[in-house]
């Protein structure tokens, strides 16, 4: 059984959990220490007293041991991508690309590390000086989800402790193994005891636990809008500075005068690639009138030619849906659709594979409107929407009705239409011609409206939520 890391040691449960392989459900990975209430206090409690040494540490001390767990993930990148693609369900080569990001964040944070800004100001009084420095916040409680299961505990993490935070961290019960890994390399890497730990099992103990706990300063958590509300709730009554990621549903627009073998692939790639399991995925394909059938008839074709199997698989497009619980969701969402009047263009059965496994063909629906359920509520599936549009204005107009705000498209031809769209567009990020499921390590990440509350995740600009500003008066 792997077990929990509290306070430097590997320690034991009572109860643990077996994970699964998606793709062969035949495959137990492993076995995962659930950890209780009591033992969520000792990790904080070991975070708390680890805080005042490690954040006086210096920054190179700091950014040599990011270095070297960066090192281990590179150089371990195609055993943890396997790792990664058995308890996920990517396939490998987005399994390996996913492990290749987590360590060039390391990577890159050990450099941040070493560039902490304060700021110097003359004061508008005579005879003082005015300093600006950044602090560490204390304790991080990092709540993670599954579908990523190695890269967004990193760029959590990994900024963490560079800016001299210690950490709590709770991944996903679905996918510990990679967590587990993760955990056991900065071990080795030589991060102090207490500095992080690994408390794995079920959100509803030990998620809760952490969020509650008095001494955990800051919450950094992605996953659902429901359960982030009842996070970002629990932060307000406690005084808790929190970072919100809670999904989108994000539209591509398809121009007129769109290259369409371009917008084809855009939108495939945007809207199933990892099984559509991404919180920036493609769900409503908003297409002009001019090219809505063309559009519709090569996706089709393409998405007939996409191979669904096992994760593995070298010659697998699209691997399985992650768990049971998902999969029967990505179903119900599947029969609303039908049932408001939608028609399923293409796939959304469940397929039968070698192995026994969460296949499921890719769904495609048109004649589609705005005001529809699997328009409106994020599935988190191998399923998309194609919503009509009259023109330009009107698809913009579609695009925006939405309660999310993470990530938006275009496909255009157009320099005056890219131009405005990407100042129209009520997201946190816009895309060009290019998939809005695919972004870049050291630029911000993060929406509005409902898909994110508190400061941006990953680049430099991951200190506004990892740090705390003092302002220092000192009459010279």
């Amino acid at each position: 059984m792997k077990k929990n890391l509290i306070a430097g040691a590997w320690t034991g449960a009572a109860d643990a959990t077996s994970n699964s392989n998606p793709s062969d459900l035949s495959d137990v990975i492993g076995d995962y220490a659930d950890a209780s209430v009591e033992d969520v206090a000792d990790a904080v409690s070991a975070a708390h007293a680890a805080f005042a040494s490690w954040a006086r540490t210096s920054p190179e001390y700091r950014s040599d041991i990011l270095e070297r767990a960066s090192a281990e993930i590179l150089a371990r990148k195609e055993e943890l991508g396997r790792l990664l693609s058995r308890e996920e369900g990517k396939t490998l080569a987005e399994g390996i690309g996913e492990v290749t990001r987590a360590g060039r964040i390391f990577r890159y944070f050990a450099g941040e590390a070493l560039r902490i800004t304060g700021e110097r100001l003359d004061s508008v009084r005579d005879g003082i000086d005015v300093e600006i420095l950044r602090e560490p916040e204390g304790v991080i409680g990092v709540v993670t989800p599954w579908n990523f299961p190695i890269a967004i505990p990193a760029w959590k993490i990994a900024p963490a402790l560079a800016y001299g935070n210690t950490v709590v961290f709770k991944p996903a019960e679905l996918v510990p193994g990679c967590a587990w890994e993760l955990a056991d390399i900065l071990k080795r890497a030589g991060l102090p005891a207490g500095v992080l730990n690994l408390v794995m099992g079920r959100g509803a103990v030990v998620g809760e636990a952490i969020v509650r706990s008095p001494l955990v300063r800051a919450i950094s958590f992605t996953g659902s809008v429901r359960t982030g509300r009842q996070i970002r709730l629990a932060c307000m009554e406690n005084g808790k500075k929190m970072q919100m990621e809670m999904g989108g549903k994000n539209p591509l627009i398809i121009c007129s005068d769109a290259d369409l073998d371009t917008a084809v692939s855009v939108a495939i790639n945007g809207s199933y690639f990892s099984t559509g399991q991404r919180c920036t995925a493609s769900s409503r394909i908003i297409v002009e009138t001019d090219v809505h059938d063309r559009f519709v008839e090569r996706m089709i074709a393409q998405l007939a030619d996409l191979r669904i199997d096992h994760a593995l698989d070298p010659a697998t497009d699209i691997g399985p849906v992650v768990s049971e619980t998902q999969f029967e969701q990505d179903i119900d969402y599947i029969r609303i659709g039908q049932s408001e009047g939608a028609n399923l263009a293409f796939g959304g059965k469940a397929l039968e594979r070698k192995t026994k496994g969460y296949f499921l063909e890719p769904a495609l629906f048109t004649d589609t409107n705005n005001g529809m359920r699997i328009n409106r509520e994020e599935i988190f599936g191998p399923v998309a929407s194609v919503i009509r549009a009259g023109d330009y204005e009107e698809a913009v107009s579609i695009a925006n009705d939405t309660a999310f705000g993470l990530s938006s498209g275009i496909c255009t031809t157009s320099l005056s239409k890219m131009n405005d769209f990407k100042h129209r567009s009520a997201a946190g990020m816009v895309m060009v011609n290019t998939p809005t499921a695919g972004v870049d390590y050291h630029v911000p990440f993060g929406g509005r409206k409902s898909s994110s509350h508190g400061p941006r995740e990953q680049g430099a600009h991951a200190r506004d939520f990892y740090t705390s500003l003092k302002t220092v008066y000192v009459t010279s």
